[in-house]
């Protein structure tokens, strides 16, 4: 049942609110009373509609304040919020193809979609076997907030490594999980968030938009196009602004478009906390970064690296100790399960890390006590400190299990705890994490992970990273790899062969792909590994070259 996540829908601090960036540069505000009293109204078109509470209801919109009020709209009438993403990554077809698997398992008693998305969200119901057509956000009568079902929210996996399965969070999880995000991030009454991350991922929707919301904290929030346009005008909420989370790349990504006299003026001394997650965090990233902005006062002890994923709700581990991350290079040679992690290098961040080169990763802090996290073997027995196993996470946010009766191929839901499918390690307290199981390939007895053997095929071809894609191929007797690159020039490839031949063996197969428009990405910008190699085994990859 909700309590402090709805209710400011009942009691709305009308000095407070949300900041939406406009497309102009501007910004538009609205305050929660009139936010609260919107959700309310539309609360009452969703009870006139039908939408009982325990319902679910898939919410296919941009951000904007007409998706606030849906929102809360759906959770003021008591039913189940499933937010989807709009067509980012994917082409129309491909859209509709995952919009319908999600509706076939989410089974929504409605689908609210917006005037430019209706016709997608219209094929997708077909495809579905789901009757009817999108229902257009609308206001009704003001209703009183009803009492809700046991789910918050159906939480969609991004579906890096196989199809969308949606993460049940219960209340309990939802405001467990808020309350450790506030806790851990030093939130403090009247502290203003800013974001650019979209709302149907679990960073962006729980970390930076239902945890300030419900606190009725001021809101700076901007559409993910809106900070690849103009990364400075996200720095610049930083000058009232404490706190934020972004994946590492956006980090970098600034570094590279930001000219520090766009930043002229700015004073970021303010700037409490930066949490970096979603992804393996890289220390180079962090390190530019810190160089662009430390002359307008931020401090490197601003990072907050940390480690989540939709099975826990959102957050299991952040470093709430204010000090400078740690960056680690762990022997690669030397990666088994249930065998200790040999730290070839260690270093806070700092000239160090510019230019680091693969392999390199950062702490992500120490547990909280009301989130306990395990290191486990092969066989679930519990490992000690500095030794290589599967992050195994308890507690108050650990979801119940994947909606519909999904499965997952790597994580699993046993005895109220999430078996996550990441390879990670305790290293002086503090939780490092190696990247998904199933994205890694066992080469003599030790772990090998495909986001290093990208980075380090990235380096040496020039190529960069975000156009070079592993996957680690399973195979009777047999391991393999295979290698999707965009490009047309197959050139590199005898040398790169030689370079996995040295670093693997002679008996891992290597498959090398080129072409264009190859990668394919989930919502949050992960590439599909499985859903590559399974659209070229089937043929379907369409300007995909091999080459010897």
């Amino acid at each position: 049942m909700a309590s402090a996540l709805r209710a400011w829908l009942d009691k709305p601090n009308p000095g407070r609110g949300v900041h939406l960036a406009a497309d102009d540069g501007g910004w538009k505000f609205r305050d929660y009373g009139a936010l609260a009293a919107a959700a309310r109204r539309t609360a009452g078109a969703l009870i006139e509609e039908g939408v009982r509470p325990g319902d679910v209801v898939c919410v296919v919109l941009p951000t904007d304040f007409t998706c606030v009020e849906t929102y809360y709209g759906v959770w003021a009438a008591g039913a189940t919020v499933c937010l989807i993403t709009p067509p980012l990554f994917q082409d129309g077809d491909d859209y509709v193809t995952h919009v319908a698997a999600i509706l076939r398992q989410a089974r929504p008693v409605l689908v609210v979609a917006s005037d430019d998305l209706a016709d997608y969200a219209g094929r997708a119901m077909a495809e579905a076997g789901i009757d009817g057509t999108p229902w257009r956000p609308r206001q009704g009568d003001d209703v009183e907030v009803r009492p809700a079902g046991e789910l918050a929210l159906l939480q969609f996996t991004s579906g890096s490594s196989g199809s969308p399965r949606g993460v049940m969070v219960t209340w309990a999880n939802l405001e467990a999980n808020s309350e450790l995000i506030a806790r851990t991030a030093g939130y403090e009454d009247g502290d203003v968030v800013a974001s650019w991350l979209p709302l149907y991922h679990d960073m962006g929707l729980i970390g930076a938009f239902l945890t300030p919301i419900a606190r009725q904290g001021t809101l700076r929030l901007m559409r993910p196009d809106h900070f690849i346009r103009d990364p400075a005008r996200w720095l610049r909420c930083f000058a009232e602004a404490a706190h934020t989370a972004a994946p590492p790349f956006a980090y970098a990504y600034c570094a590279r478009r930001v000219k520090p006299e766009q930043l002229e003026g700015l004073d970021l001394s303010g700037w409490k906390m930066a949490l970096v997650g979603a992804e393996p965090i890289d220390p180079h990233a962090l390190e530019v970064f810190a160089r662009l902005v430390e002359p307008f006062g931020f401090s490197r002890t601003t990072f907050r690296p940390a480690y989540g994923m939709a099975e826990t709700t959102l957050l299991v581990t952040m470093d709430n100790a204010r000090r400078v991350p740690l960056a680690v290079r762990p022997d690669p040679e030397a990666l088994s399960f249930g065998e200790p992690v040999r730290i070839l290098e260690q270093h806070p961040l700092g000239p160090e890390s510019l230019g680091a080169k693969a392999g390199w990763i950062v702490g992500c802090g120490t547990p909280e006590d009301d989130v306990p996290v395990s290191i486990v073997d092969d066989e679930g027995r519990e490992l000690g400190e500095g030794l290589l196993g599967e992050i195994v996470v308890g507690g108050a946010s650990a979801c119940p299990g994947y909606f519909a009766g999904a499965e997952a191929k790597s994580t699993r839901f046993i005895d109220g705890r999430v078996f996550t499918g990441d390879a990670g390690f305790f290293h002086e307290g503090q939780l490092f994490v190696l990247g998904r199981m199933g994205d890694s390939i066992k080469v003599r007895g030790r772990s090998v992970y495909v986001e290093d053997l990208e980075s380090k095929i990235a380096e040496s071809t020039g190529l960069g990273k975000g156009r070079i894609v592993a996957v680690g191929v399973p195979g009777a007797g047999r391991k393999g790899i295979a290698l999707f690159a965009e490009t047309q020039d197959g050139s590199w490839a005898p040398d790169v062969r030689e370079m996995l031949r040295r670093r693997l063996g002679d008996d891992v197969e290597l498959t090398i792909v080129i072409g264009g428009g190859l990668i394919q990405r989930t919502s949050s910008g992960k590439p599909r590994r499985r859903y590559m190699f399974e659209r070229f085994q089937a043929g379907a990859m369409e300007g995909a070259r091999v080459v010897d």
